[in-house]
């Protein structure tokens, strides 16, 4: 029987266990998908911390997958579609509104709310779901892109409304995937992207990446004057602000942002609570929520990834979905914050499914 990886109860941190389940029947309307590699990312840990809603003890963990898809009767499979290499939608219920789902939106891997998630061996999705994965990503670069990818690339280019080259963007916390999908996807399309960071390192790495500058938030001289001193001179202004921790980043951005500015705001990693202080309102700054995305963006942000090259960062790669004591440590990585880039488990160890198709 093919083998997934749930959680079991364990206090306030959920324990890994794998567990035997039946190969899934795809419906006419569904892929048959062996899977390759997947990835973590922070629900992930929220879910073991008990920090998420509708958590499942009996749902595969984990959003973000490649896989390969394989023959099944009454699938929607054809000869054109089998043994295709495919990335999976890590969300169901949205399809093309730009303003938001049409219908209850769920998020795949470990929750109650859907049976599918990808820490597994197999596993039947709807066809709608399904992108072919970009040919010069390797799996692990696949498995990486889904989740990141998605709502990096609604942040930027369907909220921020900024998304254009000259623009200058600051994305906050450059070390978690989301973070470096936006710093690749603005760079690609021209922008002058900033980035904060507690490490100078990573700091670092971002500018080797193309940022044109960072600065340490954990400065004693705030970082928004040191930013400031950043900016070019023919446009001394931020456009928008990419944010995923919440808590003071407007209070602490305003200044910078121009009138009209934009803050858009995808997660609150510091379980801070944004706060919006009346000199943003009175500067017209726009503080905007983005959640994940449609199938529509989704499409669009693997056909720009595949147009630009793109290669999302991985930091870790380890091997084997029986390789719990492996895994565990990729989920102690992510809890320390010492991760730049995603942290990626490879599901097949066989060669010929490891290697980029």
């Amino acid at each position: 029987m093919p083998k997934a990886v749930v959680i079991s109860p364990n206090n306030d941190y959920h324990k890994l266990t794998l567990v035997n389940v039946p190969t899934p029947i795809p419906k006419r309307h569904e892929f048959l998908i062996k899977l390759t590699a997947a990835a973590l990312n922070h629900r992930d840990l929220y879910i073991r911390q008990n920090l998420y809603p509708s958590i499942s003890f009996k749902h595969p963990l984990l959003a973000d997958g490649c896989g390969i898809i394989v023959p099944s009767p009454d699938s929607a499979a054809n000869p054109e579609t089998i043994s295709q290499r495919v990335i999976i939608n890590p969300g169901t219920g949205w399809r093309i509104d730009p303003l938001g789902p049409e219908a209850a939106y769920t998020v795949l891997g470990g929750t109650s709310t859907s049976p599918l998630g990808m820490l597994q061996e197999m596993i039947a999705v709807p066809a709608d779901d399904v992108q072919r994965a970009p040919e010069h990503l390797s799996n692990e670069e696949a498995a990486a892109l889904p989740l990141t990818g998605l709502t990096a690339w609604r942040a930027l280019s369907t909220k921020s409304a900024n998304a254009e080259a000259g623009r200058n963007i600051l994305v906050t916390g450059i070390s978690g995937g989301v973070a470096i999908m936006v710093l690749l996807f603005a760079v690609a399309k021209g922008c002058n992207v900033f980035v904060t960071s507690s490490s100078k390192e990573k700091i670092a790495r971002a500018m080797a990446m193309g940022a044109r500058g960072g600065v340490d938030y954990t400065a004693d001289e705030g970082w928004a004057t040191q930013l400031k001193k950043l900016l070019p001179k023919d446009r001394p202004f931020l456009d928008a602000v990419v944010d995923g921790a919440g808590g003071e980043i407007v209070g602490s951005t305003w200044r910078l942002l121009k009138l009209g500015g934009v803050v858009v705001s995808y997660g609150m990693t510091s379980l801070e609570q944004p706060r919006l202080p009346m000199q943003a309102v009175m500067k017209n700054i726009e503080v905007k929520g983005s959640t994940m995305g449609s199938q529509l963006e989704f499409a669009e942000m693997v056909h720009f990834v595949r147009e630009k090259k793109i290669r999302p960062v991985i930091d870790k790669v380890v091997g084997g979905i029986q390789n719990l004591e492996a895994i565990e440590s990729l989920f102690e990585d992510l809890k320390e914050g010492r991760q730049f880039g995603k942290l990626v488990i490879r599901i097949q160890e066989d060669a010929s499914l490891s290697s980029k198709m």
